[in-house]
């Protein structure tokens, strides 16, 4: 899979997830969708990016910021101030 600044965490069958995935498609980026339901190392990854190690998805990670179930504003304003827009 093709490193990219953006990962998005979910699950193919999770509506808000496919939600992201159509979102960061529309706006042409590049990202990683990692899931965490098919694999165990995705699912560990995530784990370790809450101190309550739940598999909290979606989550989006762009660079060292976190986002958990962003709205479009929010996405939209950390993709700009990192640029990526």
């Amino acid at each position: 899979m093709a490193h990219s600044k953006i990962k998005l965490f979910g699950a193919a069958r999770c509506h808000k997830t496919q939600y992201y995935q159509q979102f960061l498609d529309d706006q042409n980026l590049d990202y990683s969708f990692l899931d965490v339901e098919l694999n165990d190392d995705y699912a560990e990854e995530l784990r370790n990016l809450y101190e309550n190690r739940k598999l909290n998805f979606p989550t989006i990670t762009i660079g060292k910021k976190k986002l958990r179930n962003p709205s479009d504003k929010e996405l939209l304003k950390w993709l700009k101030k990192l640029e990526l827009v």
